[in-house]
């Protein structure tokens, strides 16, 4: 987050990129819609920052909690499938969980919470979430009776983020939220990864940014949302990683629309192209009224 905003900063002072006339709505992909939060305007950087420190401290303390009273290694794994399979997929999915779920009565932590779906990223990757032998598990059983077989593949995370185990996170996110000074609305909006849609309220805020860390990233959801309704054509995404900018640019980053396409911005040099493209493309629209 703190790299995301740094490199914004950089495109501000040193570029001269007027984020609130040149941005029209932001979005960020997990931990990342912090930093979306923060370049619309809604919450302050100090504040954000101390935040997202100490829910981390919460959630790894979640980890742990649950790895001990399970005795089970807890992590994500995504799933990739042909586009046409994944709403196959995630229905059956949710048959075998929620079967499961039946089973296990009233326990206080079913199998149905150590094995969740945590993002829906693209047309065709989602993420499981939870315990990695119930995963496992999972994946037999859809090879074995569901008639899919995604290639699943081990992220490099030992948490089960955006699952129930983080319920405790999700507490101490919202008691924190209620303490801090919330800007709504905000120069520019931002959408939720949670509902998909721009925050509505500084209480649909909280209470969005809290799930979070318990409910399913809808960032497929929230790409279609930009790219159908609100007829996004320039993505500009800041930050080290390129998770989030190749989902969008593998989907509708490849567009027709002069200047548009998906502007990877992470080092100087990416700055000059992006600065330059921008003018240039401003300069064409202006000549062509």
């Amino acid at each position: 987050m703190a790299i995301s905003i740094l490199i914004l900063r950089i495109l501000e002072l040193d570029f001269g990129f007027d984020t609130r006339s040149r941005v029209d709505v932001t979005l960020g992909h997990s931990l990342g819609e912090f930093s979306a939060l923060i370049a619309a305007g809604h919450l302050k950087f100090a504040d954000a920052l101390r935040l997202v420190r100490h829910r981390a401290e919460v959630m790894a303390q979640c980890t742990r909690q649950v790895a001990e009273k399970s005795g089970e290694d807890y992590g994500m794994v995504a799933l990739i499938c042909e586009p046409e399979r994944l709403e196959g997929l995630l229905l059956t999915i949710h048959d075998f969980l929620d079967s499961r779920s039946e089973e296990v009565g009233t326990h206080s932590t079913p199998p149905i919470q150590r094995v969740v779906v945590a993002n829906i990223n693209s047309p065709n990757q989602i993420v499981l979430s939870g315990s990695i032998e119930r995963i496992r598990t999972l994946l037999v059983q859809l090879r074995q009776f569901g008639g899919h077989d995604p290639r699943a593949v081990r992220l490099k995370s030992e948490s089960p983020f955006h699952s129930p185990v983080m319920l405790p996170a999700a507490e101490y996110t919202k008691k924190i939220l209620d303490g801090i000074s919330i800007t709504f609305p905000a120069p520019i909006p931002c959408v939720s990864n949670i509902s998909a849609l721009p925050f509505q309220s500084t209480e649909d805020l909280k209470l969005l940014l809290s799930r979070q860390c318990t409910d399913t990233v809808r960032w497929w959801d929230s790409i279609r949302y930009l790219h159908q309704t609100r007829g996004v054509r320039r993505w500009i995404g800041i930050g080290p990683g390129k998770v989030g900018r190749n989902l969008v640019g593998k989907e509708v980053g490849r567009v027709d629309t002069k200047g548009g396409g998906v502007w990877a911005v992470s080092n100087p040099k990416e700055m000059e192209i992006m600065m330059a493209a921008l003018s240039q493309t401003e300069v064409e629209i202006k000549a062509n009224d």
